[in-house]
């Protein structure tokens, strides 16, 4: 499969986490909600690791731990503000927000990673930002 086809599955599953996940955080703190479906990943992508090809740990470079984990920071970061985003509001006003995501990881592309941007990501994300707002308050 190609990385658009990756792409839309991984949307689909976003979309699908948002839903399950305010149905999942309504009557619990969402720390806890956060910590729990944290263990559900952490168990379920050690599996898919396992049954898959992997490389050692020996052969993963020190840049590459430390990029991972702070990545992983972020997500854990992102996960926390998102559930409680969740139980506060609703799914269909905190998804859009949560989105802007897409147009935060194309400005700190073109910074960090030196991506060059065309008119397309400019519009995209235009649309995408204006879409976010006009959801989150419809």
């Amino acid at each position: 499969m190609n990385w658009l086809i990756w792409a839309l599955l991984s949307a689909f599953f976003a979309g699908l986490t948002a839903v399950l996940a305010k149905v999942g955080v309504q009557e619990i703190d969402s720390n806890m909600a956060t910590a729990i479906r944290t263990v559900v990943i952490l168990v379920f992508a050690w599996a898919v690791a396992l049954v898959t090809d992997h490389q050692p740990f020996s052969d993963i470079a020190r840049r590459t731990w430390i990029f991972l984990i702070l990545s992983g920071i972020a997500t854990g970061l992102s996960w926390l503000c998102y559930f409680r985003a969740l139980q506060l509001g609703q799914v269909s006003r905190v998804a859009p927000i949560d989105k802007l995501s897409v147009v935060i990881a194309i400005a700190l592309a073109a910074i960090f990673l030196r991506e060059h941007l065309t008119w397309h990501h400019y519009v995209g994300g235009a649309f995408i930002f204006a879409g976010a707002v006009v959801l989150a308050y419809a």
